[in-house]
């Protein structure tokens, strides 16, 4: 185990296996040293987190499931350098959509379950740009999307 995994295990988490495609499309692509992560979707151990988020209290609900899509970015990740976490440089952008009712336009406070386990875990190649995005409705149901591109080493 690296360090990566090691502040992963500190925190008490553990990644998912590295979800498949659902359709023609690969998990991951890497080019030169930057590595893009097709969407993950929330997803826990009881299968998909579904919903639509349309009011104030629904945003801890919405960074739950931000953070579930940000463990199967690292999972993707994991599986793309062949099991070296270490290998991961930066989190270079992070693009999370959120599915939302009319009207609610906190998806940057959703998106933030994302962002601040990324940091959480990854210290300052945590920090990344980013796009929130509301979307009427989202594959499967779920209520949040995120794709990711990083920099390996």
């Amino acid at each position: 185990m690296g360090r990566i995994d090691d502040r992963l295990a500190e925190l008490g988490e553990t990644l998912p296996d590295a979800p498949s495609p659902a359709a023609n499309y690969v998990p991951y692509l890497q080019v030169g040293d930057m590595l893009y992560v097709s969407g993950q979707i929330s997803q826990g151990p009881d299968g998909p987190i579904t919903g639509t988020l349309g009011g104030p209290g629904d945003i801890e609900t919405g960074r739950d499931a931000a953070k579930c899509c940000a463990l199967s970015l690292l999972a993707q990740v994991r599986a793309a350098t062949g099991g070296d976490l270490d290998r991961l440089a930066q989190v270079v952008k992070l693009t999370g959509f959120v599915a939302s009712a009319p009207g609610f336009t906190d998806q940057p406070k959703v998106i933030n379950g994302a962002s601040d386990f990324l940091v959480e875990v990854l210290g300052d190649a945590g920090r990344h740009t980013r796009s929130a995005v509301g979307a009427s409705a989202l594959p499967l149901g779920v209520m949040v999307e995120i794709e990711g591109i990083f920099r390996l080493s």
